[in-house]
């Protein structure tokens, strides 16, 4: 098993030692055995883990690490700014980190490179001229910082990985190791029959406790250490805190009002029982104009997933898109329910309050799982206002609807209308119920989310 061991400064020193089994190590690995591997780019949203990952994967499958973070160690944009030999660039690196580089033994990390667009344009280089070397880099603000007039990046020449917040089964590993095996063993088993009640009953708690906490590391770090949902809340509010730092930071100082506005009201949009983002809710004479650059700016900084409205099923579902109408859902279920300032125990023990908003929580998790298995290019379906389906997508050749309910009750009028009038050869329904089949309709459990792909096959 690939672990990490959180014992590292990013997640306060000494805080813990334990072990997350991340399945994107497995995926740095296929890519340092790869034949024809390029520099490779890790992306995603600050604090999910990138540098630690990096960092961990070098110690594992390498005999040194050589470390540069530009945001940290700005000295070192200056060498970038002269040179894109990766002879001399290795050569500089060698003298200042003072440690021996050994394309076959030693892999590079580019922390933070977005910082540095001279560092960026070198991996181009580093592929032509040294592709021996493994080279990774991490960049939290890479989409946004190649908005930036001047900035260009090596098209064609880095393979990319985007790591996301902890998972539902990655947390499952920790929090109850005997049913996560259950779990996998389930799941290999592809007999898709019914799960035995008590497990059934003890996942769904589990699942509970997983919508509360959220899948930000040093979140779960703590919680597992202390069962302390007070410092779940401080931490995630914490981090939320830190991304409106990066608005002051990215963006021209007359944008961040706006910016602002909207990263604060998108909790109202979601709301909503039909959670089509409004301009209106953020200022009544808002327009699309004046916010597209915001809107914009988090989907590129991986703190949102947009999810855009189709009217047709068809493939390319792309082709479909209207541009003009749209979700935004948060990278992360824990985050949004801080946002929402709802109390853990108000999901945990089901009360009136809950029941307001586990629709959006639930769609929200169900929009991350799939965004880690199936990419972004994840639509919603409507027709006119007498239907609507939560989430569509693209497997193979099949066009799959997604319904995310959030209790026992699954009657729906939406996925009815829309198997009626497509007739899908596939069709994906998760609730509370347990595993159940009935011709094209698939129900599977909330905590089997993360098995999608595996399942649908």
């Amino acid at each position: 098993m690939l672990v990490i061991y959180m014992n590292n400064v990013y997640f306060c020193q000494n805080l813990i030692d334990m072990e997350i089994s991340r399945e994107i190590l497995n995926s740095l690995n296929r890519w340092k055995e790869h034949p024809y591997r390029k520099p490779l780019v890790l992306q995603g949203a600050r604090q999910v883990g990138k540098s630690f990952i990096l960092k961990q994967f070098g110690a594992q499958h390498f005999e040194n690490c050589c470390y540069v973070n530009f945001d940290f160690e700005k000295e070192h944009k200056t060498e970038f700014a002269i040179t894109k030999d990766p002879v001399r660039i290795v050569s500089y690196l060698t003298a200042v980190k003072g440690m021996d580089i050994n394309p076959q033994k030693t892999l590079i990390i580019f922390d933070e490179i977005q910082e540095c667009n001279d560092a960026l344009n070198s991996l181009k280089y580093f592929r032509e001229l040294m592709p021996e070397q493994a080279v990774v880099c991490a960049g939290s603000l890479l989409g946004v910082a190649l908005k930036r007039e001047g900035a260009s990046f090596p098209v064609g020449n880095v393979d990319f990985l985007t790591l996301y917040p902890v998972s539902f089964k990655e947390f499952l590993v920790l929090y109850n190791e005997k049913l996560s095996y259950f779990l996998e063993n389930y799941v290999s088993s592809k007999k898709m029959e019914k799960i035995p009640e008590i497990f059934h009953t003890q996942l769904i708690e589990s699942y509970k406790v997983y919508l509360c906490c959220g899948g930000m590391p040093e979140t779960i770090v703590r919680y597992l250490k202390n069962r302390d949902w007070n410092e779940v809340d401080t931490i995630n509010n914490q981090i939320l805190t830190a991304y409106t730092l990066d608005f002051a930071k990215h963006i021209d100082h007359k944008d961040i009002p706006r910016l602002q506005r909207l990263w604060e009201n998108i909790q109202d949009n979601l709301a909503k029982e039909d959670r089509k983002f409004r301009y209106s809710l953020i200022e009544k004479s808002a327009r699309g104009r004046n916010y597209e650059n915001s809107v914009e700016w988090l989907a590129l900084s991986g703190l949102v997933n947009r999810v855009f409205e189709i009217t047709k099923p068809y493939l390319p579902l792309s082709s479909y898109k209207n541009s003009n109408a749209f979700k935004l859902y948060l990278s992360d279920s824990g985050l949004l329910r801080t946002k929402f300032r709802l109390a853990p125990t108000t999901i945990l023990q089901g009360d009136r309050l809950f029941a307001e908003f586990k629709g959006i929580l639930t769609e929200n998790y169900v929009l991350q799982s799939l965004v880690r298995q199936f990419g972004n290019d994840i639509f919603y379906w409507t027709s006119g206002n007498l239907a609507e389906v939560e989430f569509v997508f693209q497997h193979s050749e099949m066009v799959i609807p997604v319904e995310a309910k959030s209790a026992l009750s699954t009657k729906s009028k939406s996925l009815s209308e829309y198997r009626k009038k497509y007739q899908p050869d596939f069709s994906l329904r998760f609730s509370l119920k347990n595993v159940e089949k009935n011709d094209d309709l698939l129900n599977l459990p909330l905590y089997l989310a993360d098995y999608t792909e595996k399942l649908i096959k």
